[in-house]
């Protein structure tokens, strides 16, 4: 779902230079008096640069674009057309990385953060510093005098280590508290579905019994597939069909057989504790007319979800995760099923290719998680992913595809849905008649994205054939997704008769987006007030990903990679007309003021000039490459 926005300005066929057109096809309608030229546009920038940093990058080094970005910024080479769309699509797979741990090379011991007279149970053996005043020695300066998570919370966890520790360091290196134990237990409160040390480790061992998934398997596995159901023609059949006495029971476990579940409970014993529910039983999945923010890779993380909640977003999503990773107690990837306690309508999304696993993995979250619906990727369309047969891939696999929806559905207590493309290839669409096997197969809701595989984002959504498919779908709901940028563009996706909206890079180029559609507005948002924005994802990103030198480097890392979308936007104000088209490129324009002109840039060094502004300088020799590429503007 995830694209970059670093989008290298040939794809488009524009030449570089100003002076485009404001009726140039695939380019937006900027007024005349801000257009420019790029030797200009970066002329200026770097001038006002040099002024504002008075000299912080002697040799530009720092600050240099690596190499596969020079190559993709650099307008007017001559190549083949092949080889520039090859290049323009997909991941920029050789980009450099560097781990945040390599930012902090002497590292001080994690038992004595919080007390550095605390007692390291591995005593000389330890590979990590112990001494506080050598530490400090090492350090890197504090960023800034304020540390948000002390502020927040009365205790920052991360003690000395902590890169604003001089909000909450004692002369002697003691971590001060301003209110004793609130730390742990508000923090706590407000994030969920961590991952417990002791099913992680079981996880590892593969010692957790899935004794539901395994039944719902071999009663899947034993009957013969059945017939694809009728249409139905009209909501008075729906009740017959989702009456509560023809309901089989799903797993052939009887009404009285509890689930196996690893945790220990405590508290009344409910019904819910001993007895199965069935499919007509379970909780409702009630989100027509509401905004959902879609599943996006990498930028889709919990900091940014906590944004778009402030601008009125209704329903979220977590980053797609993948279920054979869950299964093996991979942290990196639990972590992707976080949920903030302002995200009152929250879901999670798994990708698999098959049965057995995503039915395991179903039981998994629905012991473990707190969550009001599990989503399928059926529309993951990168090659990794829809080469092992999922993403996409299952929509040609009609057979897996249905296994893996009745198995999940068996052992989930919650909604099941479902976000797919038109189909895999560009001219062949399956969408139509996938939709009523599913709706058969006990799917809740289903989000179509109006595009193919084959054709990424080289064209405009198809919403007339989303139409079409909200019709065949009818009564289950069907949320429509692709090229929201304005309230006009979600008028007119509502009109086609769909469910709801999904809302994808129109949120990563403009989060305030949310709140535009729900007072039906444009919203000529100032570079401060953007500038706040950025303040505020930043501060959330702390919080999450933590204060030390690695949780400040990979917040940087998820600005950078945000800010690769939100360079695409076009102030309300220099428009000639509204609303700017989310496949419309920016040609190069002065801004109202400096700040406003720095968020236009396409250019990486620009963005992490923005990131210094909120996080403090870069550590040596950084570079940053955006994650995706994008062939949107064609």
């Amino acid at each position: 779902m995830a694209e970059g926005a670093a989008e290298a300005l040939t794809d488009s066929g524009g030449d570089g230079d100003s002076g485009v057109s404001a009726s140039e096809r695939g380019v937006a309608p900027i007024k005349a008096q801000y257009r420019t030229t790029k030797e200009e546009f970066h002329g200026y920038l770097e001038a006002k640069g040099q002024e504002k940093e008075s000299g912080d990058h002697e040799d530009g080094s720092d600050l240099a674009e690596p190499e596969a970005k020079k190559i993709r910024l650099e307008d007017g080479q001559a190549e083949s057309t092949a080889e520039a769309q090859k290049r323009a699509r997909g991941q920029n797979k050789a980009r450099p990385h560097v781990k945040p741990t390599q930012y902090d090379k002497d590292r001080f011991c994690p038992a004595l953060i919080q007390d550095p007279a605390a007692h390291c149970s591995y005593g000389d053996r330890c590979r990590f510093l112990h001494d506080v005043a050598r530490y400090l020695e090492t350090k890197p300066a504090d960023l800034g005098p304020r540390c948000v998570l002390f502020e927040t919370f009365g205790r920052c966890p991360y003690g000395v280590t902590c890169r604003f520790a001089g909000a909450h360091l004692g002369p002697e290196g003691q971590n001060l508290v301003r209110e004793e134990g609130v730390a742990c237990t508000v923090y706590a409160q407000r994030v969920r579905n961590g991952l417990d040390k002791a099913l992680q480790q079981q996880l590892r061992k593969r010692k957790v019994s899935f004794e539901r998934a395994e039944q719902a398997l071999l009663q899947l596995s034993q009957e013969p597939p059945p017939a694809p159901a009728p249409p139905i023609t009209s909501a008075t059949s729906a009740p017959e069909n989702n009456s509560c006495d023809t309901q089989p029971d799903p797993a052939g476990l009887g009404a009285g057989t509890p689930p196996s579940s690893p945790e220990r409970t405590c508290g009344p014993l409910t019904d819910e504790d001993i007895i199965r529910l069935r499919p007509c039983e379970k909780k409702q999945l009630n989100i027509s007319g509401k905004l959902y923010l879609a599943p996006l890779t990498t930028c889709g993380n919990l900091p940014f979800r906590r944004v778009c909640k402030r601008f009125g977003a209704d329903v979220t999503c977590g980053e797609m995760a993948v279920c054979t990773n869950l299964l093996q107690g991979q942290m990196s990837e639990w972590a992707l099923l976080k949920r903030h306690a302002c995200e009152d309508i929250f879901g999670v999304q798994v990708e698999g290719a098959f049965p057995d696993t995503m039915t395991k993995c179903a039981e998994l979250l629905s012991r473990t998680v707190d969550v009001d619906f599990v989503d399928i990727n059926v529309g993951c369309p990168i090659d990794l992913v829809y080469k092992k047969g999922g993403g996409c891939a299952l929509m040609n696999r009609s057979a897996k595809f249905q296994q893996i929806v009745r198995g999940m559905n068996q052992v989930l207590d919650v909604p099941l849905t479902v976000k797919i493309r038109t189909g895999v290839q560009e001219r062949v669409s399956l969408a139509h008649s996938l939709l009523p096997e599913m709706r058969d197969w006990g799917v809740s809701l289903v989000t179509l994205h109006g595009r193919s595989r084959e054709q990424r984002y080289t064209k405009l959504a198809d919403w007339q054939y989303i139409e079409q498919c909200a019709k065949v779908a009818s009564p289950m709901p069907l949320f429509g997704n692709g090229d929201i940028l304005s309230y006009e563009d979600a008028n007119r996706a509502m009109e086609t008769g769909v469910a709801g909206i999904m809302i994808a890079r129109g949120a990563l180029l403009k989060p305030w987006l949310f709140t535009e559609i729900k007072e039906q507005r444009h919203w000529d948002i100032s570079s401060s007030e953007r500038l706040d924005i950025l303040r505020d994802f930043t501060h959330y990103g702390l919080e999450h990903w933590g204060s030390d030198t690695q949780g400040v480097e990979k917040t940087r890392r998820f600005l950078l990679e945000w800010l690769s979308f939100l360079c695409r936007y076009v102030p309300v104000g220099l428009l000639e007309r509204l609303p700017q088209k989310i496949n419309e490129r920016p040609p190069y324009y002065m801004g109202r003021d400096y700040l406003e002109t720095l968020m236009a840039s396409q250019q990486a060094a620009d963005w992490i000039r923005i990131s210094e502004m909120l996080l403090g300088p870069v550590p040596p020799n950084f570079v940053f490459l955006p994650k995706h590429k994008a062939n949107a503007y064609k």
